[in-house]
């Protein structure tokens, strides 16, 4: 039986916290599309290279987030912060197909961290 949206995305989020590309990426469809303001990446390589990016930005970072699903597509406002870095403006899209994410689409402004300390979940774009 294929996972719900909601399932996809509770164990997306697990995934990330462990920081392994190759076992994030496997909750994306071979053919998955992943899209930020910069580039294109396709496939599970192309998901590698933009979580990696993400991650690398935003190490050990706390997340504050707010998703909300219609069907098969998620819309995922985030925020998050590092001791040096914060993002307040992070804006995900997730399609899912069968099961896992076939496209997802990531927008965010990496700053200076100007503020005090956040929540603490523990999840992702």
């Amino acid at each position: 039986m294929s996972r719900t949206p909601q399932e996809v995305f509770a164990d997306h989020g697990d995934r990330l916290g462990t920081g392994d590309l190759d076992m994030i990426s496997q909750n994306y469809t071979e053919d998955a599309v992943f899209l930020t303001p910069e580039e294109t990446l396709t496939g599970r390589e192309g998901v590698r290279r933009g979580i990696g990016r993400l991650l690398a930005d935003l190490p050990d970072a706390e997340w504050q987030l707010d998703p909300r699903f219609a069907g098969d597509v998620l819309f995922l406002r985030w925020s998050a912060a590092t001791g040096t870095h914060e993002v307040t403006d992070g804006v995900d899209t997730f399609v899912f197909r069968d099961g896992l994410i076939s496209a997802q689409t990531v927008r965010y402004t990496l700053t200076p961290r100007t503020t005090g300390t956040t929540g603490t979940t523990r999840a992702t774009a």
